[in-house]
């Protein structure tokens, strides 16, 4: 898993029921867009992610573009946080708060 990976995880676990646009990410994570959004898209093609689109009303109301919303799933968070803590545990850091979680059922992440 890629540093830039982990940065865009370890942003989605914050507040895992919040919906984040993009350049929210970007920000959160340090990252530009063009490393942004490919981690994004093979996220949301795994399953860790589900987007939707703004509603248009809003984003003209506001006079700006659309954005795209994305959100971790439940299991996504999971296996993110798996995927993370071992990552840590690799380096030998002590874990951080949110990847402490209960682990699914399944093997984890492969």
């Amino acid at each position: 898993m890629t540093l830039q990976t982990q940065l865009v995880l370890q942003a989605l676990l914050e507040n895992p029921a919040t919906q984040r646009y993009g350049l929210e990410l970007c920000e959160l994570a340090g990252l530009p867009s063009g490393t942004i959004y490919p981690i994004l898209a093979r996220l949301e093609e795994h399953g860790w992610l589900r987007s939707s689109w703004e509603d248009p009303a809003v984003h003209e109301e506001a006079g700006r573009p659309r954005r795209r919303f994305y959100r971790i799933t439940e299991e996504g968070a999971e296996w993110a946080r798996l995927a993370l803590a071992r990552v840590y545990r690799a380096r030998r850091q002590p874990l951080p708060g949110w990847a402490v979680a209960h682990p699914l059922g399944h093997g984890g992440v492969s």
